[in-house]
């Protein structure tokens, strides 16, 4: 099964839904903002220039300038799966994104969250 559908999907209209997510639980776009560049070294100017000046979502993840090698220590299950079991590592760069962003609408402490 492909996932090209996920990877085509306008970055500017996922990433909102991340911020609604987490401010539903109380939590700020800043959080998610802090986690996406920890997750994959963009600046907040980067993400905030991809939500004007589009990009495809799979693109935002193969172009991240610095993907945090404490990544790797995301463990548990997104959508039924466990997000270290992931073989398709395009995916797995999404549902890591995808499991922190859980993990701080769950109520855990940014420095939790970013394996500090």
């Amino acid at each position: 099964m492909t996932n090209n559908k996920i990877y085509k999907m306008s970055f500017s209209k996922v990433y909102p839904l991340l911020i609604v997510k987490a401010e539903k639980k109380g939590r700020t776009r800043d959080e998610i903002d802090e986690i996406t560049c920890w997750l994959t070294g963009y600046s907040k100017k980067q993400v905030a220039d991809y939500l004007v000046n589009d990009i495809a979502y799979g693109d935002f993840f193969l172009n991240a300038p610095g993907p945090n090698p404490n990544r790797k220590m995301i463990t548990g299950k997104i959508c039924g799966v466990r997000v270290e079991e992931i073989e398709d590592p395009l995916m797995q760069e999404i549902r890591y994104l995808d499991k922190l962003v859980d993990e701080l609408a769950k109520g855990k402490s940014i420095e939790k969250i970013l394996r500090k």
